[in-house]
This record gives structure tokens, C-alpha cells and sequence, in this order.
């Protein structure tokens, strides 16, 4: 799987790039994206006839004139390079129409960056007593979500750890004995689920960190995340209620320790996109299209143009404001044509 080469005229990938990757700091971070641009160019097909149509022949000289792929290919195309086989499949849980699959062809990568980033976020994972509240997820056994939790309870093995479902008395009556011995405690958990929970069982935590993730699932009217954050403090008299985000087209995640400020892992970078003129990047704190850089993402596609509205701020930091309306994003266009 591993093999890097790279010379003007030939890449293929190697353990060192992969290592380059996960260890890459600001001054690295654009040349990385440049070879992987170039590794892209020439073994991905659908993302090499995307960009061709972008770039028309020319070649980018910095992140900002690299095209990033409409993340609506990902319903209708296996966006893989060549000689790449898929190891394993994630596949969205939307709740209506045409589902995203990534296909994975190195699941180490993933787990690679969701351990490391997990890491430099919050500290050791065995430090932790890890619950997850996750039922829609649950009843996706193709979920990128679930694959990840797995993993953490694997490796974590703390004995109150592990999915509660909606069994509420009995996730309610845990928390209370974690927080009697003051054991630290995250507590993963998707949006509605955590507003019935707290609905019912409102308490005072002090050792318990509350990850919110994901939205209404088709369950319920949306809110907007202030609204879920401000339900979520009240009940359990919280100062910040963190959150995740990622999606089933990325290998990497970001966190946010509340007020809607996320923070990238070093390897991945938010760019903000005209919504006027979705080629062009704008400078930070302007409102537009979330574009995102995840070098993970390596064999299938590192470049995405996603549906989601946000500001990018100094030090890889972002906020998410929403979706587009019309989630037809032009550039997809540019592909069929």
C-alpha cells in the first residue's frame, strides 16, 4: 500500500508521505497539498477529470487555486484512485434520498487520525470513561461515526463504558455514580437524543464533558445550535457544551470546546468559498461555502467542496453558520460538462 516516489513527472504514494502527513506544521502543510494535488491529478479519474475542467490546463501554485470537489460526487461516483481496492465502505445515514459512500482504501488512516487528533484535543483516551449516545448512527452498521467509537471503546475498555441507547434511567444513573467517584467522563452524543436525555434527567455535572454531534436525524424540527447548546447548559448546568464535526466523506474530524469555534487537526484546513463565485477563495472572517483540505483523505479525494456555510478565523480555527439553501453547488456543473 505504501510507496512514495516524487519527481515532476511521476507520484506514487509511501509510508514517509503518510508520515509527512500526520506530522506536517504550517510551513509544511502547503507543499503536502501541492503533492497531493499532483498524486491526485494522475491516479484519481473523477478527480482528475473535475479539475481539468477547472484549471484547463494550468497547474495551482498554492492551495488557493487547487479545485475542490463538489462533496455531491460522492452519491453518484466510487471515488477511489487506481490500483487502490476499498477495504471498507462508510456510507451517510441521511435521512432521504441518495446516500454518500467513501470508499476506504487504508482503514489505518483513518484510525490514525481520529486517535491522533482525538488526542491532541483531550489527552489521553484511557484517562476517560466513554459513553456513547448514538442510536440513530447505531442502525448503520456502514456509519464512519460508529467505526470510530468502536474503536475508542476498544481501546478504552473503561468498564462503564460503552452505547446506552435510550435507555435513559439507566445512562442517567452512570453518570451519577462517574460523577460520585469523579471520573472523567465524555459523553458522545447525537443532538436530539441528548436534548430528550436532558429533558428528563437534568443534573449538575462536573466531571462529564458533553460532545454533541450530528442533528435531529429527521426526528424533530432542526434547531439551531445555540438553541441545543443553551437546552443542553441549563440542564446540566454546564458552562461549554463541546461538539464534532465531521462527515462521511473526510478521514478527520475537528472539535469545538464551545461557542461554535472549531479548531482543525494540523493535517486538514478550512477554506471559506464565494458563494457568488464558488472558484474563488475569500480572506477570514467572511461569510461562505465551507471548503476542506483533509490530507487523510489521501486515496480517495483530499480536496472537498462542501454544502455547509461557515468563517474561518486565525490558527485553523471556523465556525459553522448553516447549509445552502440550494444545495445544488455550481461547480458540479462544470464536471457533467
Amino acid at each position: 500500500m505504501y510507496h512514495l516516489f516524487y519527481s515532476p513527472n511521476f507520484v506514487f504514494m509511501s509510508k514517509s508521505f503518510i508520515d509527512e502527513i500526520f506530522n506536517c506544521d504550517e510551513s509544511s502543510f502547503h507543499s503536502l497539498c501541492l503533492k497531493a494535488f499532483d498524486y491526485q491529478s494522475k491516479e484519481n479519474p473523477i478527480y482528475s477529470e473535475y479539475a481539468s475542467h477547472i484549471l484547463k490546463g494550468n497547474k495551482p501554485q498554492n492551495i488557493y487555486e487547487i479545485p475542490f470537489l463538489p462533496i455531491e460526487l460522492f452519491k453518484t461516483n466510487s471515488i477511489i484512485c487506481k490500483n487502490e481496492k476499498a477495504e471498507k465502505t462508510f456510507i451517510s445515514s441521511g435521512t432521504s434520498g441518495e446516500k454518500s459512500k467513501h470508499l476506504i482504501a487504508d482503514l489505518s488512516l483513518y484510525e490514525r487520525s481520529f486517535l491522533e487528533t482525538f488526542k491532541k484535543f483531550y489527552g489521553e483516551i484511557n484517562d476517560y470513561c466513554l459513553i456513547a449516545l448514538l442510536p440513530s448512527y447505531q442502525e448503520n452498521k456502514q456509519s464512519s461515526l460508529i467505526y470510530m467509537i468502536d474503536r475508542f471503546l476498544e481501546i478504552n475498555q473503561h468498564e462503564k463504558s460503552g452505547y446506552y441507547l435510550q435507555d435513559y434511567p439507566k445512562l442517567s444513573s452512570t453518570i451519577e455514580d462517574l460523577e460520585n467517584k469523579k471520573q472523567k467522563t465524555i459523553l458522545f452524543g447525537v443532538t436530539y437524543a441528548l436534548i430528550d436525555f436532558a429533558k428528563k434527567f437534568s443534573k449538575k455535572l462536573n466531571y462529564t464533558t458533553i460532545i454533541e454531534t450530528g442533528g435531529m436525524k429527521g426526528t424533530r424540527k432542526e434547531l439551531l445550535k445555540e438553541e441545543v447548546h443553551n437546552i443542553l447548559k441549563d440542564s446540566f448546568k454546564l458552562k461549554d457544551i463541546h461538539s464534532e464535526y465531521g462527515m462521511t466523506e473526510l478521514l478527520s474530524q475537528c472539535y469545538s470546546n464551545g461557542n461554535n469555534i472549531f479548531q482543525s487537526p494540523p493535517w486538514m484546513k478550512i477554506l471559506i468559498r464565494d458563494v457568488n463565485d464558488p472558484l474563488s477563495i475569500i480572506e477570514n472572517n467572511k461569510r461562505g461555502g465551507i471548503n476542506i483540505i483533509d490530507l487523510a483523505n489521501i486515496y480517495s479525494c483530499p480536496f472537498i467542496a462542501t454544502q455547509d456555510l461557515g468563517i474561518a478565523f486565525e490558527n485553523n480555527c471556523f465556525s459553522i453558520i448553516g447549509r445552502f439553501s440550494n444545495s445544488d453547488i455550481r461547480g458540479c456543473n462544470l464536471l457533467l460538462g
